[in-house]
């Protein structure tokens, strides 16, 4: 009985850590907030991986996130996430699925996640095209 017990639970565990998106972070590696946005995603259940870059122009451009820049790409899902974004746009955005390169928070504005107290509601997130265009997507 305790080792079916404890077969369930490695398969929980397993599924658990398969089913939470993954994504790789791109920052500059003397960057604090960008350490601090990375622990508001994984508290909200993403698994992140940071990488230490010195040619954050480049990512940004390679990512087409260029149009909206903030300190560090996220690339996600198949799509990049510029900035300070909430987890509930990420969130938001990998359901959705649109047509767009991704999301963006441009700037580093003082409240949003990663850069001192979060205050969910006042961070406007804007939806990067395909086009090269920059449109509303909403606030978080």
């Amino acid at each position: 009985m305790k080792t079916r017990i404890l077969a369930v639970l490695a398969a929980l565990v397993s599924a658990s850590v398969l089913a939470a998106p993954a994504g790789t972070m791109y920052k500059d590696p003397n960057c604090g907030c960008c350490g601090e946005h990375t622990k508001h995603l994984r508290a909200a259940g993403y698994s992140i991986k940071e990488e230490g870059r010195s040619d954050m122009p480049a990512i940004k451009q390679q990512y087409g996130t260029d149009k909206a820049p903030s300190c560090h790409t996220l690339v996600i899902g198949g799509y990049a996430v510029e900035g300070h974004v909430p987890a509930a746009a990420i969130a938001k955005l990998l359901k959705e699925k649109p047509a767009a390169k991704g999301i963006a928070v441009p700037g580093m504005p003082a409240n949003s996640p990663g850069m001192g107290e979060y205050k969910p509601g006042t961070i406007e997130v804007v939806l990067l095209t395909k086009d090269g265009s920059v449109k509303p997507y909403g606030k978080f």
